[in-house]
């Protein structure tokens, strides 16, 4: 550990905390699971889709960092490294997944893969068991290698202030960004869309690229503002590097929107019932209204504030905001995924809160862990003068 950039002893009790959460939380989500199989599948569907959204959104960020060499990344490098390694504890969390295959998704059925032609071919070439769970196997190994060499090799230029880890990390970064849109649009489409087999979108994964990024994006920024009110952070902190993340907020609000709205606007130009039908199970029944909520609160009301170069650079306000979209972000993976279980009408299990706040509390608790490991700062990185110049007065 570098001296002076420690972390805060603080993050000790944070991380018991977290832990405490998780493990009790997910004890009541065991106990669901043996009052409704079916609906604890789904419920830890919504979790697991939410926190791995987080980890492999760092991961996006990390390598677009490495990639543009922006300053603005610098100073949280270490909170996306820890994210990103938090990976093994999201691939131990698949497998109840993997045993829920056939509660969770309609594919599992030969009954309903064998009502068209077309269903009978993805059936045979693409959505089968083997087949997912083979694709689930090769993303999270290329998740894992990206996540292993990153944090390596910043490792190494953090002990040998070689010059060179920083051009390996971008030269990584470039092909690992390209892998990253591609494997998580696969996954999107394998953990998500699929849950209706008949449906699909060409901009589905997209959205998920966008919005995986902004998840990320806004939890950082919740980290940050935490650790910024405490030494060593308050030190290294200024409103200027709140300015440039709220700028990328900003833009990732922009970005989800436009996925979404051109997913939207293309599905209803063309009015196809085999198209239509997804939206109109997320239209009726009080779905209607929670999608309407979501447009404002995940587009309408952040992208109004993010305007204000005074809320880019308050801290606080940020902060704030940040809590907003994530929880926001929860609403939306849980309209995504359970209009799939109850067509036409409004039905919500109390698994679908436990299980995000069961999953989060061992994310969280893994997160916080990873982060005390390291110096909070990449203190041979060639940037980082740079980066903390504002602290010095110049």
């Amino acid at each position: 550990m570098i001296q002076g950039y420690t972390p805060p002893t603080e993050l000790a009790r944070v991380r018991t905390r977290a832990l405490i959460v998780g493990v009790v939380f997910a004890v009541l989500l065991i106990f669901g699971a043996f009052l409704n199989r079916p609906a604890f599948f789904r419920a830890f569907l919504v979790g697991f889709v939410f926190w791995i959204g987080i980890t492999l959104g760092s991961l996006a960020l990390l390598c677009l960092q490495h990639l543009t060499g922006g300053v603005w990344g610098v100073v949280i490098r270490r909170v996306l490294e820890a994210a990103t390694r938090t990976l093994p504890v999201m691939l131990l969390l698949f497998v109840p997944i993997a045993i829920g295959l056939k509660q969770i998704y309609p594919w599992t059925s030969t009954e309903v893969m064998s009502s068209t032609t077309a269903l009978q071919q993805k059936a045979a070439h693409y959505l089968n068991p083997a087949a997912f769970l083979t694709r689930a196997a090769v993303y999270f190994a290329i998740w894992s290698l990206l996540a292993i060499l990153l944090n390596w090799f910043s490792l190494e230029q953090d002990r040998t202030a070689d010059r060179r880890f920083r051009k390996r990390m971008q030269m990584i970064s470039g092909p690992g960004l390209i892998l990253f849109v591609l494997t998580t649009t696969f996954a999107a489409i394998d953990w998500v869309m699929s849950l209706e087999p008949a449906w699909s979108s060409t901009i589905f994964g997209l959205i998920f690229v966008a919005s995986w990024t902004l998840s990320a994006l806004a939890f950082t920024i919740l980290v940050m503002s935490w650790l910024s009110q405490r030494e060593p952070m308050n030190a290294v902190v200024q409103p200027s590097h709140f300015n440039d993340w709220g700028n990328l907020l900003l833009t990732l609000v922009m970005l989800w929107t436009y996925f979404a709205f051109s997913q939207y606007l293309i599905i209803w130009s063309g009015n196809l019932p085999e198209e239509t039908v997804w939206y109109v199970a997320r239209k009726q029944g009080g779905w209607g209204a929670i999608a309407l909520g979501i447009v404002m609160l995940q587009f309408g009301f952040p992208f109004l504030m993010l305007l204000s170069r005074a809320t880019k650079k308050s801290s606080q306000k940020l902060a704030l905001l940040a809590i907003l979209i994530l929880a926001m972000r929860i609403v939306d993976v849980i309209w995504l995924i359970e209009p799939t279980y109850s067509p036409g009408k409004f039905h919500l299990s109390w698994m679908d809160v436990v299980a995000p706040i069961a999953i989060g509390g061992i994310w969280l608790a893994t997160f916080v862990w990873q982060l005390q490991k390291r110096s909070l700062v990449p203190v041979n990185d060639p940037q980082l003068e740079q980066a903390l110049a504002p602290a010095h007065g110049h």
